[in-house]
This record gives structure tokens, sequence and C-alpha cells, in this order.
């Protein structure tokens, strides 16, 4: 209903007593006010009745100064004002406009304010009117009141029809507003009827009562001789103000309908920027003729239909559009990860044009690693997407070349902040050693990852952050603190974004808590949990995205380690060497690697040596033992260099150039893998299982 104190409005006493005749025709028409972007739509009928042409309105309400006077302006400035302030759902209100030949003309408009679930107003929906009529002679002004009452009441259904359709997003949402039964109360009609224009076709998509479709009539041709095929072709309203009027014009459809005693009917083209996208028929038992007044109501009426129609067919293609751009930025597929069960999902906002920065990633490393990324752009655009794309892209590109895992966050926020961009991303990386357990995590503003356990229990695993990417170069505070935990067998590891998390009226703190019972009583599959904690996400709504990755790891099918020693050998420091080479003669004799000894001692001190003498820096060495379907002792020695070692011929009588030989005759396996700014060669020996 119409805020009753705000339609009352007192009039000036200035206000005109004799009008010209030909300005009181009463005009209505409809308009849309967006709140965010600023913009007035208005229809062709309020163009009208402000007195503009199209071409002289930007669709900024400021241009209609030229037709409003200072004072009537901010006289109705303030009133809008107040009821966005005060919560109001409506508002009403007589103003006057200057006409193109300087006379004043009294006029009446009633918007609906819609708001978010916040509370906050995002647009404002509904009709202005020609009111001179109305107000015609100041002696009648006490008399009038009950004709503004009658006038109120029709004027309502456009209102009433308005605010049903506010909240409507998609074309299925208009049709169930059609349809539902209140939805003709507020129409006024006693049945309805609706068709869409799709590929030169009449498609009925809409009729009420329930199951109240004509057979033969769902989809027809557009020269057939319906009414609503009718008003498309023509674009022009068709009243029919008898039974008798309607059995003659369409002899084809009346027998069909005969049931509902139809009296009177309107049928009205939904026409949107001069073309004919659909029409609509409303069907009266109650009535006989329509007067001038019926006309116009039923014609903003239309107007409002067709209007939600634009916006629902403009929000589902801007949605597809956001949806298959956001799915284009996200990896195609997540590769199979040996050891591990990984699971990713997205959820879009429920926002229409808005497309978000939140994205997953599943990076192969070499030695049985694999990274895991999640990550958040700020805002909700598609320059929001675009930065995100270019995230992903350099956050896989740094781990792949083998930086540790602060390395690739510093290398992106640099990356993000030479983007000339203002926005930031928070991010999450994890890097999991498959055959160790190991996880070294690091965090860039981004929310804790959670751990479940094989029994279901789910812990926040805390993480020390950083600031997010970006802001981290843009501050100078590029240290990123390195986590580490160790992921058991059947553990998994949930990374996700805070649109899985974040609801209005709720803390952070309580939204964690409730993530973890969802995932402690959900099902143990990674892929089946996470389509759970997908519906939940979908059924709660929210305008921000979703994403989560999950990684469970496996049971001990594969190598698993049975120990680990790591020696670092700087250049020129004899001392370190021979530490390094006791090391190597210490483990292989307290991991039993038997006869084999010699072989391991030989290779590992080669490798050190190549290194050593070949890239002028320092070595680390590490060996490690593997146990898995066979036991294996590993040996790896990391330099700063990137160039590759190359196999030479050392000839009968040369003193070098055998290194390589060496490992390749002597090793099981052996392998070259980038890491960061340098390489590290590794090898295997097959050894038998100690006593």
């Amino acid at each position: 209903m119409v805020d009753r104190g705000a339609s009352a409005l007192s009039l000036p006493d200035d206000w005109p007593a004799h009008p010209d005749p030909i300005l009181a025709l009463n005009h209505m028409g409809s308009f849309d006010w967006d709140l965010d972007s600023g913009l007035f739509q208005m229809d062709a009928q309020a163009h009208e009745v402000f007195d503009v042409h199209p071409e002289e309105y930007d669709g900024h309400p400021e241009t209609l100064a030229m037709r409003v006077p200072p004072p009537e302006a901010i006289r109705l400035d303030t009133l809008v004002s107040q009821a966005l302030k005060d919560g109001s759902e409506n508002y009403g209100a007589y103003f006057r406009i200057r006409c193109r030949d300087g006379t004043l003309r009294w006029t009446h408009t009633q918007g609906y304010i819609r708001r978010d679930e916040t509370g906050r107003p995002r647009r404002i929906i509904g009709i202005v009117r020609d009111a001179t009529q109305e107000l015609n002679e100041r002696a009648a002004r006490r008399e009038q009141a009950a004709h503004f009452q009658a006038r109120r009441q029709q004027t309502s259904v456009v209102q009433l029809t308005t605010a049903a359709l506010a909240h409507a997003r998609t074309v299925q949402d208009v049709i169930d507003v059609l349809e539902d039964t209140h939805g003709l109360t507020h129409l006024g009609a006693t049945s309805l009827v609706m068709g869409l224009v799709e590929a030169g076709r009449i498609n009925m998509v809409a009729a009420g009562p329930e199951d109240s479709y004509v057979p033969g009539t769902r989809i027809t041709r557009m020269d057939a001789q319906y009414p609503m095929n009718e008003v498309v072709r023509t674009l022009v309203p068709h009243f029919i103000e008898s039974p008798e009027e309607f059995a003659e014009s369409y002899p084809l459809l009346w027998p069909h309908i005969t049931d509902l005693k139809i009296t009177a009917a309107a049928y009205l083209p939904l026409i949107v920027q001069a073309r004919p996208i659909g029409a609509i028929g409303l069907l009266y038992n109650d009535r006989h003729g329509f007067s001038e007044e019926d006309r116009n109501v039923i014609l903003a009426l239309g107007s409002c239909i067709a209007q939600s129609l634009q916006r629902a067919m403009f929000y589902e293609q801007e949605k597809d559009l956001a949806k298959g751009l956001q799915q284009a930025m996200l990896p195609r597929s997540i590769p199979s990860v040996p050891g591990a069960d990984v699971a990713v999902r997205y959820r879009s906002a429920s926002l229409g044009r808005d497309i978000g920065g939140d994205w997953y990633d599943v990076i192969p490393l070499p030695g049985g690693r694999v990274g895991a990324v999640i990550g958040d752009v700020q805002g909700h655009d598609t320059h929001a997407a675009a930065v995100m794309g270019q995230l992903r892209i350099v956050l896989r590109a740094y781990a792949a070349e083998g930086h540790t895992p602060a390395t690739v966050m510093a290398r992106a926020s640099v990356f993000l902040k030479e983007l000339d961009t203002e926005r930031f991303a928070t991010c999450l990386y994890a890097e999991c050693d498959l055959s160790t357990g190991v996880v070294q995590l690091v965090r860039a503003g981004h929310i804790d990852p959670l751990v479940r356990q094989p029994d279901g229990t789910c812990r926040r695993q805390h993480v020390e952050g950083g600031l997010p990417l970006g802001l981290s170069a843009e501050f100078g505070r590029l240290e990123y603190p390195v986590s580490t935990f160790e992921l058991d067998p059947g553990q998994t590891m949930l990374l996700y974004t805070d649109g899985l998390v974040e609801q209005p009226g709720i803390s952070l703190g309580e939204g964690v808590r409730t993530l973890r019972e969802l995932v402690s009583t959900g099902p143990d599959d990674v892929h089946d949990l996470a389509d759970r904690l997908i519906e939940v996400a979908e059924d709660r709504g929210g305008d921000d995205d979703v994403a989560l990755l999950l990684l469970r790891r496996r049971g001990l099918t594969t190598h698993q380690t049975g120990g680990r020693l790591q020696q670092h050998v700087a250049a020129g420091d004899p001392e370190a060497l021979a530490a390094a080479r006791h090391m190597i003669r210490a483990a292989v004799d307290a991991w039993g690697a038997g006869e084999r000894a010699d072989e391991i001692e030989l290779v590992a001190d080669e490798m050190i040596t190549n290194a050593l003498l070949h890239t002028e820096g320092s070595a680390v060495v590490t060996l490690r033992v593997l146990t898995g379907s066979d036991r294996r002792l590993r040996a790896e020695v990391e330099d700063s260099s990137s160039a590759l070692p190359r196999r030479r011929e050392a000839g009968e009588s040369g003193v070098s150039g055998r290194g390589l030989l060496l490992v390749d005759r002597l090793t099981d396996v052996w392998g070259v893998e980038a890491r960061g700014g340098g390489k590290v060669v590794w090898c295997e020996f097959i050894v038998p299982e100690r006593d």
C-alpha cells in the first residue's frame, strides 16, 4: 500500500485553478530508478508526462530539472530521501512540472522502494501520471477526496503488480508472479495469458489460473488469428468490451474459453526499445467495457510487465556471460594427483552481471609434491576476474619453477602491484609432499584451512599470515612466514573462500564453526563432501562467490619416508664437505644399505663434487629413506645454478667427465628438477629391508 502520510501531501495555495483541458489528459507512465548507478529509466508514457522527447533525456534524473521547478524538486527530494532513510517501502507525492509552453502541470508519482537483505535501498520502481484533472478546481478539493481514494485503489493495481515484480530476477520469476493467484488479484483480472516472441513464433509461457491453456496455442505462428499474435504484429493494444465482440473477432479461440465466462478482455503488446518481445492478455468476468482511466491503468500494467521482462532477460544473459567468463578463468580440469583424492567446486554469486575473483588451482610438482591454491581478488566485476586469471597463471608458473612457497607468494604480490591496479587479493598456498605428508602453507590475508580427521573430527589449522597480495608489495612487507604440519593418510585438508562462511549478522568465527560442523558430519568421500558444502551454499544464497578445494591424502600405497638427513656444504669449506661425506656414510650404515653402500657413497660424493665444481656456489645434500612396495634410499643435491648437467666424453686418459656416467650406471633411477633459481639432481637406490 502507499504510505498515506506521504501521498496525502498538502497542496500549496497557488496551485492552478483552471488548467488547460488539453493538459488534463490522464497520461500514466512507469519508471525504474537504479540507486547504485543513478540511472532513472522511463517508458514512453513517462516521457509524455514530463513533456520531454527521448533524445532530450540521457537517463539521469538531474536532466529533468528543466521540467521540475526548484521548489518542487526540493520538496520531492526531501520526501524521497526521508522514505529511503526511515525504512519505508513506498512513497507518494504531488508535484508540478513546467511544460514546454511555460505552463505548470500537476503530476503525481508513486514509488516502491526495493531493498537488499541488509535493508539498503537498491532500486525504486513506480509510476508517474498527469494529475491535473484531479486538481482541476480549488473549490472541489474536499469533494474530490473520495475520488482520489477511488483513483488510488485503481492505480494501486499497478503499484501492487510493480511491487510483486520488483523481486523477480529471472523470466521464470516474472512468470511465477503473474501465474500466482495473488498475482491475478493484483492485476484485477480473472485469467491471464502471456507469450514471448521466439524465433518468429509466439511461445505461450504463462496462463492463469493453472492448467488454463487452450489446446494448440502453446506455440503459434506470428500470422495466427489469435489476439496475442495480432497485437504483436500491429503493436497496438486491443480492448474487447463484450462477449459478442470477442466471439466475432476470434471465432477460433472463443469456444475454448466460454467456461471462463469472459465479459471483457485486454490484449497488450509487450514492447521494449520499440521492439515487441511478447504480449499479455487480461481477461475479466466482472466488467463490461473500459473507460479511458481503465485503459491507462492497463497500459501502465503492460509497461511494468514489459520492463520486468526486459530486466529479467538482461539478467539471465549477463549471468550466463559472467558464468562463462568465470569458468573460462578457472582451470578446465584438475590433474590426477598420485597419492591423493582432490575435489574442487565453484559457486557463482546470486548477482546477475557481477563476476567474482575467487579461484582455485592444483599444481603438480616434482618429487611427489602437489601445490594447492585458493584465492579471492577484491571486487565483483570483469576487472576482478581478469586480475584473478593473471594471478592464477603466475602463481602456477612460480610454483612450477620450483620456488619455495614463501617466494611464490612474494613474487605473486609484486606481480599484482606491477599490474597497476588498485585491487588486492587474499590467497593461501599449500605445498604438500604426499610421500612424507609434510604440508608447507603460506597465507596472504586469507582464511585458515580446515583439517578433517578420518574419524570425522575437524579442526582449524592455524597458519601464520602476511598481508594480502599487492598490499605486501606496496608496503614492502614481502616476508611471508611458512607454517608446516603433517597430513596423515586419511586426513583431508579443506581450502575455501570467505563466501562459504560469511553471512549477514554472523561473525566470521561463528561461520567457521558452522562449517566445521558441516565438514564433521559430512560424507567421507571428498567429492560427496564438496557437493554437500556447495548445496548448503546454494540454499543459503548470498552475494559472494564460493570456491573450495579438498585434498585427502590416501593410505600408504606410495613411497613413504622412513628418515631424513640434510647437510649444507659451502664452496671452499673442506670441513663441511667432510661432514657431508660422514653423514652419508653414517646414514648408509644406519639405514642398512647392505651391498649397495659403496655405490651410494660414491654417487652421492660425485653429485656433491659436481655441484661445488661447476656452480661455484654452495650445495644442500639431503638423504631420505622411502618405503612402499620396495625400499629405496634417495639422495638429493640442490644448488643455485639453473644450468642443467651435461654428459661429456672423458676419453681413455681423461680424469673427468665420468660423473653422469657413474650416476646413470650405478643408480636405479635419477633425474633433475628445477627449484626456484637453481636445480636438484637426485637419484634412488633400491635397498634391502633392514633387520
